[in-house]
C-alpha cells in the first residue's frame, strides 16, 4: 500500500513538473505574443511565479518518493534496472538546471522587474526560457526511460 502511495506522488510530481513546462513553453509563450511587451513581462512573472513555487513543492517529492521506492522496492541501485539509473541521472540534473534557474536568471528577472528595468528583465526571460527548454527535454527523455524500462527490455 505505501509503495502504490509513493509511487502515485512519484508519478504525479513528474506529471506536474514536465507537464507544467510543456505548457508554458509550447502553448501559454507562443499565445502570449499577442500581447505587448511589458504586458508579457508581467505575465511572465506571475505564471512564473506561480509555476516554480509548484515545481520547488513537486521536486523534492518526486525525488524523495523516487529514493523510497528505489530503496524499498528494488533493495538499492544493485537491484534496480538500467531505468531507474537513467531516471535517477536526469532527475539529478533536472534539479539542479532548476536550481540554477531559479537563482539565476529567475532572481535577475525579479529584481529587474521589482527596479523597473524591463530592458533588463527581457533578457532574463530568454535565459528562463533556454534552461526551461533544457528541463523539458531531459523530462521527456525522463518520461520515454521510465515507460520503455517498465516492461523490461
Amino acid at each position: 500500500m505505501l509503495g502504490n502511495l509513493l509511487y502515485v506522488l512519484h508519478v504525479l510530481g513528474a506529471v506536474l513538473w514536465v507537464g507544467g513546462m510543456a505548457f508554458a513553453l509550447l502553448a501559454l509563450r507562443p499565445a502570449m505574443a499577442v500581447l505587448e511587451p511589458p504586458q508579457r513581462l508581467a505575465l511572465h512573472e506571475a505564471a512564473l511565479a506561480r509555476f516554480f513555487r509548484l515545481v520547488w513543492h513537486a521536486m523534492p517529492v518526486l525525488l524523495a518518493s523516487g529514493w523510497l521506492l528505489l530503496f524499498g522496492w528494488y533493495g538499492g541501485f544493485r537491484g534496480a534496472g538500467w531505468h531507474i539509473h537513467v531516471m535517477h541521472l536526469t532527475a539529478l540534473l533536472m534539479a539542479a538546471v532548476f536550481v540554477a534557474l531559479v537563482v539565476g536568471p529567475w532572481r535577475a528577472f525579479r529584481a529587474a522587474m521589482a527596479g523597473g528595468d524591463r530592458a533588463g528583465a527581457a533578457p532574463q526571460v530568454d535565459r528562463i526560457r533556454q534552461l526551461v527548454t533544457i528541463n523539458l527535454a531531459l523530462g521527456l527523455l525522463t518520461v520515454a526511460v521510465a515507460a520503455w524500462g517498465r516492461f523490461g527490455h
